[in-house]
């Protein structure tokens, strides 16, 4: 195989969510720099919103109205954020801006959050669209203030006399600095400066003052009347606080073994540059240890990665879109559900026996070629939100979806379509493939995304 083909898969894989099928007949012979260069091409902002309307507050003073009125509001904000979850997926899968909503991507498992309220939700999301390719300052900032993180680590309780250090912490081990870069007395330094950083009804942030612990403070290292925004700034003036950064990025785009040398080099560039994550970015697309062997092809896709992955090379029209969610909570990765602050694990945490099943099923699944027989496991952990794993089976709904196979058959007519399916072709078995197709593009396409070798990138 042509290996700019390989590399131009890799970086498609890799900064977004592989090639469309738009991008098929000039994949082989096109340079990487163009491929580069379209890549980080911003087009206007379209923020994601959703269409159902809000429900009026509650006006009744009966008791069994206001009960009926909540539950009517608990399933209008399910819906919403259901609405909110697959227009994300929507947009990973047909953006043309597919770096920006890559990264969007990863710092939605960065910055993890997992409210109720979709306004809260809507408002995150499109900061971390807006400024996924920004300055990490101004991402830091605008994530920090935000409703949905604030309610999230409960700094709306944060007051003074009575600090609550949740936000504090996640701010530094999870979002900045890592472990083992700060005490507990920094920990609780840092949480007396964040007293009466909190929001209002409408989702503004607020800084209230008579909540606001004025004292002294010292914090790492540093001793003043601190407040949340100084606080932040000191730790963007550590320099670990780039090396933390720049690591999470290099395991998520390269390669889950950090190459220490390299991410020692990118994170002074990228603490030099004042954290400007587009100039990070294109410095590792850019340099040639990117295309190593030893990093094509040695990722397990994530399932929003694969069901993206697929949105993107086949045209397709899906009827029942909140059934898409049913897989992402089978799979294991919700969005806007993180199972926790530290957001989803990577890698081998994708596939159990049972996950890996449906994983390879889904090609046919989606293309009305089998029905959907999987269960959730009984012992299953994640929160299914259902009694039972009949009730999980029962509720199952097929997403419905119309595949333009003519649009297909024309993109990879007279090609061999392992090689645009498939990032690394070097243990595929086309003899098993084959043996189980007929002699269509269709099956054929259909049985190369069935296979081990599709779930990795």
């Amino acid at each position: 195989m042509v290996a700019s083909l390989v590399n131009n898969k890799h970086l498609l894989w890799r900064a977004g969510f592989g090639p469309g099928i738009e991008q098929i007949d000039e994949l082989k012979n096109k340079n990487i720099k163009t491929i580069l260069q379209e890549m980080f091409r911003e087009e206007s902002f379209s923020p994601i919103t959703y269409q159902t309307p809000d429900l009026e507050p509650l006006e009744y003073n009966d008791p069994k109205e206001n009960a009926e009125q909540k539950r009517k509001l608990l399933k209008l904000h399910q819906q919403q954020n259901n609405e909110l979850n697959f227009k994300f997926l929507e947009k990973l899968a047909t953006s043309n801006e597919q770096l920006r909503e890559k990264m969007a991507f990863f710092w939605h498992g960065h910055f993890a959050t997992r409210i109720n309220n979709p306004k809260f939700n809507k408002q995150l999301l499109n900061t971390l669209r807006e400024k996924s390719l920004g300055n990490f300052r101004d991402l830091l900032f605008e994530v920090s203030r935000s409703p949905s993180m604030l309610q999230f680590l409960n700094n709306q309780q944060n007051k003074k006399d009575h600090p609550n250090e949740n936000f504090a912490r996640e701010v530094m081990e999870l979002f900045t600095m890592g472990r083992g870069n700060y005490t507990e007395k920094d920990i609780r330094e840092a949480a007396r400066a964040f007293t009466g950083w909190g929001y209002d009804k409408e989702g503004n942030f607020v800084e209230r003052k008579k909540l606001h612990d004025t004292g002294t403070k010292t914090f790492l290292g540093k001793t003043g009347n601190f407040t949340g925004d100084d606080v932040l700034n000191i730790i963007l003036e550590q320099k670990t606080t780039a090396e933390f950064i720049t690591k999470k990025i290099y395991t998520f785009f390269v390669n889950e073994k950090p190459d220490l040398s390299i991410i020692e080099n990118l994170s002074q560039n990228f603490y030099q540059s004042g954290y400007d994550i587009k100039k990070l970015m294109n410095e590792i697309f850019s340099s040639s240890w990117f295309y190593d062997k030893k990093n094509i092809g040695n990722r397990i896709k994530s399932p929003t990665e694969l069901f993206a992955g697929m949105m993107r090379i086949l045209p397709m029209e899906i009827q029942n879109p909140e059934n898409i969610m049913v897989y992402q909570k089978l799979l294991g990765q919700m969005l806007l559900y993180p199972p926790n602050v530290s957001g989803w694990p990577n890698g081998k945490s994708w596939i159990d026996s049972s996950t890996l099943m449906l994983r390879l099923q889904i090609p046919q699944i989606w293309s009305g070629l089998r029905p959907m027989e999987y269960a959730a496991k009984e012992d299953d952990d994640m929160d299914m939100g259902m009694k039972s794993r009949e009730a999980l089976n029962k509720s199952f709904k097929n997403p419905n979806i119309m595949i333009d196979w003519n649009k297909v058959d024309h993109a990879f007519n007279n090609k061999k379509a392992e090689d645009y399916l498939i990032v690394n072709t070097d243990s595929l078995d086309m003899k098993i493939v084959k043996q189980f197709s007929d002699q269509s593009i269709k099956t054929n396409v259909i049985n190369l995304m069935s296979t081990p070798e599709y779930q990795l990138m």
